[in-house]
């Protein structure tokens, strides 16, 4: 009987572990795709407020932590409590009083549980949150950009003597939480022993008395090492349970979090051909930290108790179709975050932006930014190849359609000459490009979206004279015939702009053309005689014919 037991016993172990890696294989499978999914979907508040490495910590470590746990600890569940059943059956059939006894002492399993249960999870939780940090620290350095910040200031010493720190207060959490496991094992072995030593006692007296048979005696001591194995394990279940729900929260977090810019249920889809824009006294103010993101996902972030002010206050203009509009005015006018609110990277707080009369929040978000292309100052590339880069605009771009997309952007010439053409890999960030290159790729890319609205957020700003032309010389052909908002600082780019709004704090203090703005002898008038004082306005060229 004892073999048929061991035999049984061996073969639900096996049928639990195949069962639960089905479900926890699965469960990491569908918690990371939905999380990543859920953070695709937050507004760009989001990301500004978020670390990068301390995201990326809930969606692989803390994951695969709730999965691990999960996983181990269903099986455990699925064998041990259909072992405990068969033994504890067994058992009560050979002799029920010996039985009794043997479970007497099995709330005594539950006290170390419970504490080192709760201690664990604590120490769990501070452990996630070190490593988030690290992972914070590690993507933030380990890019191109932070690589040479850290190398030119000469600061590697002081970055992994920081770096040192956290890491150590993570192996001490590791072998406290060591520790504890091996305290805890220690309290249920002996709980199990005492027990054990109960059941021994009584079990001699039985067979002396002549209530059970000796050999019913050595078949329930054997079965005894078969009852207190399935109670030890199901305690540390508890115990991984308690630890993979710091996990589940931290992944719950993000879920819980709700995007800032959504579609509303009855959202229609957008048919922008030759559109005109509309903002409609727009009026904006960023929103406040908490109402954006998770403390713990900023690690320095504190509490902001007030509001951001007005950016943008009673703003009134109309873009007509295939017309340029050009938005100049000193720092911290309000330009760029025009340009963010077209898109809907972030939604007015007073009034409305309409696009051919439908107001953009009443459209689907997908359909919307089909319909507009950007260019920033900044133009982001990925790790990837030229050809992969551009067929973000469009996956199923051809080689011909990359071929004529770039000759337009005046970087064809460039891509021929590399070895690998379109396959060449461009490195993190595009940092094997220069600016102007950058920047030309980036244009090409808005050619093959073909959006009917364009948007440059100082597309040329940091350019050299050379480059600037060749960027210059793309644009003309990206703005043709197109819807287009363009932010410029030099102010020579937009002087044939159909209409030229002055910006100030927030709101347009001035509007008309380049000749006429000069002629008023105003805030245009005064930009543009310092740049031209300062040498910027050599070029004849414009971005627009």
């Amino acid at each position: 009987m004892v073999g048929a037991l061991a035999v049984a016993d061996a073969l639900m172990s096996m049928i639990g572990r195949w069962y639960s890696s089905q479900i926890g294989e699965g469960l990491i499978y569908d918690l990371r795709t939905l999380v990543f999914a859920h953070v695709q979907k937050q507004s760009i508040a989001f990301f500004t407020r978020t670390q990068t490495g301390a995201l990326i910590s809930r969606i692989n470590s803390d994951v695969i932590g709730a999965q691990q746990a999960f996983t181990a600890s269903l099986s455990g569940v699925v064998s041990n409590v259909v072992s405990l059943v068969l033994v504890g059956a067994t058992m009560l059939i050979l002799s029920w009083q010996i039985t009794v006894v043997a479970l007497i002492l099995l709330p005594m399993f539950l006290i170390p549980t419970k504490w080192v249960g709760r201690k664990l999870q604590s120490l769990t939780r501070e452990s996630f949150n070190l490593n988030a940090q690290m992972s914070s620290t590690m993507t933030e350095r380990f890019n191109v950009s932070g690589a040479m910040l850290v190398t030119l200031y000469g600061q590697p010493e002081q970055e992994k003597e920081s770096f040192r720190g956290r890491a150590r207060k993570v192996a001490d959490i590791g072998i406290t939480m060591a520790l504890l496991n091996r305290l805890f094992f220690i309290a249920l072995t002996s709980v199990a022993a005492i027990a054990t030593a109960f059941a021994y006692g009584i079990g001699g007296h039985l067979a002396i008395s002549g209530t059970v048979t000796v050999g019913t005696l050595l078949a329930i001591t054997a079965l005894l090492a078969r009852l207190y194995g399935p109670l030890t394990a199901l305690s540390n279940v508890r115990i991984d349970v308690m630890t993979a729900l710091v996990s589940f929260e931290r992944v719950f977090e993000v879920l819980d979090l709700q995007p800032m810019v959504s579609d509303k249920p009855d959202a229609k889809v957008l048919d922008a051909k030759n559109p005109s824009i509309e903002f409609r006294g727009v009026g904006f103010h960023y929103p406040r930290a908490e109402e954006i993101s998770l403390a713990s996902l900023e690690s320095t972030a504190k509490a902001e108790t007030v509001q951001s002010g007005e950016v943008l206050k009673d703003l009134s203009f109309m873009a007509k179709s295939g017309t340029l509009t050009a938005l100049v005015g000193p720092s911290g006018a309000g330009k760029t975050t025009i340009s963010a609110l077209l898109p809907r990277l972030y939604d007015v707080t007073a009034g409305s932006i309409l696009i051919d009369g439908d107001d953009i929040r009443d459209v689907t978000l997908e359909s919307l930014r089909n319909s507009i292309g950007v260019v920033m100052q900044d133009a982001h590339l990925f790790h990837e190849t030229i050809a992969e880069n551009l067929r973000y605009a469009k996956n199923d771009a051809t080689h011909e359609e990359m071929q004529s997309a770039c000759e337009a952007a005046q970087i064809w010439k460039l891509i021929s000459s590399l070895p690998n053409g379109l396959e060449t890999m461009v490195g993190e960030r595009g940092h094997r490009l220069s600016g102007g290159e950058k920047q030309r790729l980036a244009i090409a890319r808005l050619l093959l979206k073909s959006p009917s609205i364009v948007v440059l957020d100082e597309a040329t700003a940091h350019l050299d004279s050379e480059n600037e032309q060749l960027v210059q010389e793309a644009l003309k052909d990206a703005l043709k015939g197109r819807t287009s908002i363009v932010i410029a600082h030099r102010l020579s780019t937009v002087r044939d702009a159909d209409q030229i709004l002055v910006l100030d704090k927030g709101a347009i203090v001035e509007r008309g053309t380049h000749d006429e703005l000069v002629a008023q002898g105003g805030l245009y008038s005064d930009l543009y005689n310092r740049q031209d004082l300062a040498g910027t306005t050599n070029q004849d060229s414009s971005i627009h014919d």
